[in-house]
């Protein structure tokens, strides 16, 4: 039987201590009144949670536009909660740590997981370096990039990590392949409740990234006219979402991500997609960076390379990994790149900064 999302499993734990749902309605407002921020945030969540409304208002993080408010059905939630803990094998007792801000979906599916099916669930202040002062391990974890390679060096702490909320370069995966963590790259967004594929990092044959993503039990993949993923799934409560990703169907189950269809170049009649290029470039330069384009008079659209900081130079040898209708034709640098809430570059915005 599928659990109710008005129900609190008996073995869930916050912070060491069982918590019933009278006793979990009491922690939400503790939070609120005498906790720190990010567990101010966590309390106007577990409130919201446990009220007798069947859905939640959350705010998705705006990276591909303005952030917005939507409403999830809160059984959904929970049946994305049951998928996840199937797929990673998690069982009442498993030991969660939660270290990302419950203002976003991510955040928040964690707590509900560990609500439904029965984690022990530590939560901690979210920084840069989520590990570097923890003492226990634990089964279960989502990072984002920035937090994941910050935390090489402690992340035998961790049995099995999901990473999400941006691009896992190059050079961090290749780091992945000598640590015993499993760790998965999602797929998802707030309107799918995070993830609704994953794919392995390392401990896998393939270690040069070309893994597939496959999709979770129950969801249903295409795509529209234009290449871009179509993703359906009934229990979830999503009829049909039309994605701007455009990809590549390897089974009705596998896919790859080609770029993102409003990032798509095209330059003299090629199109190109920057997200590859820049996956070139990952191991290269080491300050932030993106690939987009301008208005030629010859090309229709040119490729740029934007630089964060304050210089546009580069070591001459960079751009030799990318083929000749790949290469940029120019160099800008921002000081510093305009983002999201949740660290995520607004590319169009910052292009917009360029003098």
């Amino acid at each position: 039987m599928v659990p109710s999302f008005s129900k609190v499993h008996n073995k869930f734990k916050l912070n060491r201590t069982y918590f019933s749902h009278a006793q979990l309605n009491d922690v939400a407002y503790s939070f609120i009144k005498e906790g720190d921020s990010f567990e101010k945030s966590i309390g106007d969540f577990l409130l919201d949670w446990l009220d007798d409304k069947d859905f939640i208002l959350v705010k998705t993080s705006g990276s591909t536009g303005k952030p917005k408010a939507i409403t999830l059905k809160k059984q959904a939630m929970v049946n994305s909660a049951i998928a996840t803990g199937n797929f990673f094998n998690l069982t009442p007792g498993s030991k969660a740590l939660l270290c990302l801000p419950t203002e976003f979906i991510a955040g928040k599916m964690m707590l509900i997981r560990a609500i439904i099916l029965g984690l022990e669930l530590d939560v901690i202040a979210p920084s840069l370096y989520p590990l570097a002062s923890i003492e226990k391990s634990y089964d279960f974890c989502a990072m984002v990039p920035m937090q994941l390679q910050n935390s090489l060096a402690e992340l035998y702490k961790v049995k099995t990590l999901i990473v999400g909320g941006g691009t896992v370069s190059l050079s961090l995966h290749n780091k992945l392949q000598e640590v015993s963590t499993r760790v998965y790259e999602t797929y998802g967004m707030t309107e799918t409740m995070t993830h609704i594929a994953v794919r392995p990092l390392n401990h896998v044959e393939s270690v040069d990234g070309s893994a597939c993503f496959k999709t979770l039990p129950n969801i249903v993949i295409a795509q529209d006219e234009r290449g871009c993923l179509i993703v359906k799934a009934p229990h979830l409560n999503i009829e049909s979402i039309i994605t701007n990703d455009l990809v590549k169907l390897h089974t009705d189950n596998e896919f790859k991500i080609l770029g993102r269809f409003d990032n798509m170049i095209n330059s003299g009649g090629l199109k190109l997609f920057p997200e590859q290029i820049e996956a070139k470039l990952s191991s290269k330069i080491k300050q932030r960076f993106f690939i987009a384009s301008e208005k030629d008079e010859v090309l229709g659209d040119k490729l740029i390379l934007v630089l964060e900081g304050e210089s546009k130079k580069i070591e001459t040898n960079v751009l030799d990994v990318l083929n000749k209708y790949e290469t940029p034709k120019q160099i800008y640098a921002v000081k510093h790149f305009i983002e999201t809430s949740t660290g995520k570059v607004k590319r169009l915005e910052t292009l917009k900064s360029i003098k």
